[in-house]
């Protein structure tokens, strides 16, 4: 005996979408739905080349090439300090020759594998500050020389731990006047007067200076070093701005 069909059951059947094997009894979602979806996705893959681009560029931040690269008619000049070859004679941030590029720290440090931002640790409002200087063009050219109390002051640290510190120089005041000691009563690292900041003498993007000949003009002065009166007579230099 034959079945026969409910008409009502054949009915639903027949009209309802899911029953009759429709896209969305496929498991197809709506068109709504897959529009929400490939939003999240275009969503999540621009947050995701933002974050990339920001690391990216905080990295650079952190490279010379940036200082370059952003500030040029300030920086260009620190940079070429930076990258000079330690192998021949070189010039400082003004021009000027600098027979062994070794006593520019900038340079030596370079070629260790440090950057600007190992000695130079501004704070974001310093940052900004510098920035809109540069924008406005109102700052000086060239750029006073930083001691080693106003490259600490931003991260808090003492002016010795510019140099002297666990990363860098793990050594005493006493440590270096023993390494000097040699050097007789002119020894630049025995308090005569007062301790001088590292700075005094160590130059970053110019020779260094052996500070002790501005008053004792028989005191040593290192090898590729200048007095005080040669740093003094170097183009571009005031003595009451370098000191």
């Amino acid at each position: 005996m034959s079945e026969e069909k409910n008409p009502t059951t054949a009915s639903a059947t027949e009209h309802d979408p899911v029953i009759a094997g429709t896209p969305e009894a496929a498991g197809a979602s709506p068109a709504p739905q897959r529009h929400g979806r490939r939003t999240a996705v275009v969503a999540a893959v621009v947050a995701a080349i933002l974050v990339v681009a920001g690391v990216g560029m905080w990295v650079w931040h952190e490279q010379p090439s940036f200082c370059g690269a952003i500030c040029h008619t300030p920086m260009d000049n620190y940079l070429t300090t930076y990258e000079s070859d330690l192998n021949s004679p070189a010039t400082d941030k003004w021009g000027n020759e600098v027979a062994d590029p070794h006593t520019m720290l900038a340079a030596y440090h370079g070629k260790l594998g440090n950057d600007c931002m190992d000695c130079h640790v501004p704070t974001l409002s310093e940052q900004i500050s510098e920035g809109a200087a540069w924008v406005a063009g109102n700052y000086n050219f060239p750029l006073v020389e930083r001691t080693a109390s106003e490259l600490t002051k931003a991260s808090g640290r003492d002016a010795d731990e510019l140099c002297l510190n666990e990363a860098c120089h793990n050594l005493t005041r006493d440590d270096l006047y023993e390494k000097t000691a040699d050097m007789g009563t002119y020894n630049p690292h025995w308090a005569h007067h007062e301790e001088l900041e590292c700075t005094t003498c160590h130059k970053a993007h110019r020779a260094s200076v052996m500070y002790c000949t501005q008053c004792h003009a028989q005191a040593e002065v290192p090898e590729g070093w200048l007095s005080m009166g040669e740093s003094n007579n170097l183009t571009g230099v005031k003595a009451s701005a370098e000191s």
